[in-house]
């Protein structure tokens, strides 16, 4: 019988992600590895009301902005309700934020996709329809109007006390509900230099793509400025600038092998890490289990393992994790973080177990990698 699948799902993860990256650095296109400094998105916000509820709106006598903002609108729309008259209550309006990602480019005309979202009350906005709502940027400035009819993939029913939900109710989308009115300018036909920025700094990646770069173009067409960013020289006319990145978009490079890292979700105890980590001599004690890690040099003679006919020296690596019960397990010739986890894994040491004894291992020394908790 497979005892993998007795393992959980963490651990699982592990041993994916493991043999994914166990293969050497595969050739990626610089598109991938880069972007062009100045060249982004950019998000824009707006608040407004959603109309047509089948009675989920807000309870207005406990949301007070939601009766402001309706008294605003009708008054724009030439209707004045009398001062000191009963406040409304509406079941059928809620207050929204609606968000979007401005597109690089974006010209005016063109339409995005927005996100509506409750911030009252409101039990539900399916069926609803979003009036006509200004998004703005960080400046202040209108970039874009919104308006449409909202899909909401949750939904839910109630009676006699009783409700039951699937999925998220009070947040939908609008595909195509707000049209550009402003574009954002960018620099990216100003200056004679393009900037390309690596999405994680690495100085040996910088220099492949340099190297790459200049060998399938001009020489000192391109120069490193950091371990993120590499300068380009660029054409002047707007249509051979845009022909020439394309072309470089489309080399390959060798990406560097990242860092040794391991990354801890403490929320949901999963644990990923990389085909480079790597854990030195240690013995761990946690609760009822123990740890024990060690390994000594092994000699190889000419012909065993060195085609060169070299004597070379390796290691070899144990693993033992004790319990109180008296159950041993031992793992022989690698003494790798994923044979930790799989061993602790088997005699039922839990996620919460496994992130002590990996944060007690980095303090230890013995963890020969970076460790993130998320």
């Amino acid at each position: 019988m497979n005892n993998y699948k007795f393992l959980p799902k963490c651990l699982l993860s592990c041993l994916m992600v493991l043999s994914i990256l166990s293969g050497s650095a595969q050739a990626e296109r610089i598109k991938d590895l880069v972007t062009i400094q100045g060249i982004r998105s950019n998000q824009v916000v707006g608040y407004g009301l959603v109309v047509g509820l089948d009675g989920t709106g807000d309870q207005t006598m406990q949301t007070p902005f939601t009766v402001q903002s309706i008294n605003n609108m009708l008054g724009q729309m030439g209707v004045n309700l009398p001062p000191g008259g009963p406040v409304l209550q509406l079941r059928n309006i809620a207050a929204v934020m609606i968000t979007a990602t401005m597109p690089p480019f974006g010209r005016p005309g063109q339409t995005i996709d927005v996100t509506v979202s409750s911030m009252g009350n409101a039990r539900s906005l399916r069926g609803g329809t979003l009036l006509m709502t200004p998004l703005k940027g960080a400046d202040g400035q209108v970039y874009a109007m919104a308006q449409g009819h909202l899909l909401v993939g949750g939904v839910g029913a109630a009676s006699g006390g009783s409700s039951a939900v699937v999925n998220h109710m009070l947040a939908g989308r609008i595909a195509a509900g707000a049209t550009i009115e402003r574009m954002v300018e960018t620099p990216f036909g100003q200056g004679n230099y393009i900037d390309l920025e690596l999405g994680v700094s690495d100085f040996t990646t910088v220099r492949r793509i340099v190297n790459v770069i200049n060998r399938n173009f001009a020489k000192d067409t391109a120069s490193a400025v950091d371990g993120r960013v590499i300068r380009v020289q660029a054409p002047a006319d707007l249509d051979e600038r845009v022909n020439f990145i394309s072309q470089i978009e489309t080399l390959d490079v060798s990406p560097a092998q990242t860092t040794a890292k391991v990354i801890i979700n403490a929320r949901t105890g999963s644990v990923v890490m990389n085909q480079l980590v790597t854990l030195e001599n240690s013995a761990v004690a946690h609760g009822n289990l123990s740890v024990i890690i060690s390994s000594e040099p092994v000699i190889s003679q000419p012909g065993a393992f060195s085609p060169q006919g070299q004597t070379v020296q390796a290691q070899k690596s144990q693993v033992e994790i004790r319990s109180d019960d008296g159950e041993l397990v031992m793992l022989r010739n690698s003494a790798s973080l994923g044979e930790v986890v799989k061993a602790l894994n088997s005699i039922g040491a839990t996620p919460q177990d496994l992130l002590s004894i990996l944060q007690a291992m980095k303090a230890a020394g013995s963890l020969r990698a970076e460790l993130e908790i998320i």
